[in-house]
């Protein structure tokens, strides 16, 4: 608590000032004889008490000075961050069973895993989710509800091998992303797209289909920053041997939707590469601010009471009278 006028402070110089022109006064020289009976009474109660309308006239002046000083109460507001928008583009194809990446998980699992822990640390951001093969599927539109979308991103799940969804379309996905997140009124709107193949929809042969560098020139007009991690040591050729995917047109999607492109090879590199992109996408938090909370009431109430009742003793069981 502090005061904004401690200036009138001075003003309590007045109250000793006046005690001391009291006593100087001394007392009425005539009383009358009830007045006087009682003041020679050894031990009455209302003589020891004399005192107290004085003591109440001091307590509540004293009072009235601190309340004209405004003393005031500064309280701190939580610190705030405006956040942003992203949405986590997960892709679920067969080829996500693969446990290249740690041999006790398969490269889904530890996607799902290094997300979550990025979720996480990202209290003051609203994320959503899309999972992906052939088809973007919106599991979540981008919540502040952490929790919920713990619960889509662990029922996340891989497409059947050979099944008619077996197969990697990240233009499409990425565009459905941006999509999503066109109507947000965030200042800053991130996908971070994690796939472990190359683009096999959007062909030559299928010129319909949106490609990865369409969804880029989509995502830089709407102002969307793409994050792209190419998951896993690549493809397994029927002999077993590794063979890396093309990333050129993943690579290219980023840079030109403004973000970065991401190797992970094994489990540590996808958690590195999130914390990462978490350290790059930092949200700086609004200056500490304070409201003043005013605090003169309770004095000036206490003041008031403690006057009325000093007149109240001395008009009515204290009341001397010349």
């Amino acid at each position: 608590m502090t005061l904004q006028n401690p200036g009138w402070l001075l003003l309590a110089l007045l109250v000793p000032l006046a005690l001391w022109w009291r006593w100087r006064r001394g007392e009425p020289t005539v009383l009358f004889a009830p007045a006087a009976f009682l003041t020679r009474l050894p031990g009455a109660w209302r003589v020891r008490l004399l005192p107290l309308p004085w003591l109440l006239l001091v307590a509540g002046l004293s009072l009235a000075v601190v309340a004209l000083a405004r003393p005031v109460r500064r309280v701190p507001l939580p610190h705030t961050s405006e956040g942003i928008d992203i949405m986590l583009c997960l892709d679920t194809s067969s080829s996500m069973t693969a446990n290249d990446m740690d041999p006790q998980r398969t490269r889904l699992d530890v996607a799902r895993d290094a997300a979550a822990r990025f979720v996480a640390g990202r209290p003051n951001d609203r994320i959503g989710l899309i999972r992906f093969a052939r088809f973007p599927d919106l599991r979540c539109p981008p919540t502040p509800d952490h929790g919920a979308l713990r619960q889509f991103l662990d029922a996340v799940t891989p497409v059947a091998g050979d099944g008619p969804e077996d197969a990697t379309g990240i233009g499409t996905a990425v565009a459905r992303a941006a999509q999503v997140l066109s109507g947000s009124p965030a200042k800053s709107r991130v996908v971070i797209l994690l796939t472990d193949g190359e683009e096999n929809i959007a062909t030559a042969e299928k010129p319909e289909e949106i490609a990865p560098l369409h969804a880029g020139q989509l995502c830089r007009e709407l102002g969307v920053k793409v994050y792209a991690i190419a998951a896993g040591l690549g493809s397994r050729s029927p002999a077993g041997e590794w063979a890396l995917i093309d990333t050129t047109q993943v690579r290219r999607l980023a840079t030109m939707a403004g973000g970065r492109f991401f190797e992970a090879r094994d489990a540590g590199a996808v958690t590195g590469v999130y914390a990462e992109i978490n350290a790059l996408e930092r949200v700086a938090l609004k200056e500490p601010r304070t409201i003043i909370e005013e605090e003169f009431l309770p004095f000036l109430a206490a003041a008031i009471a403690l006057l009325l009742a000093s007149r109240l003793l001395q008009s009515t069981v204290l009341e001397v009278i010349p």
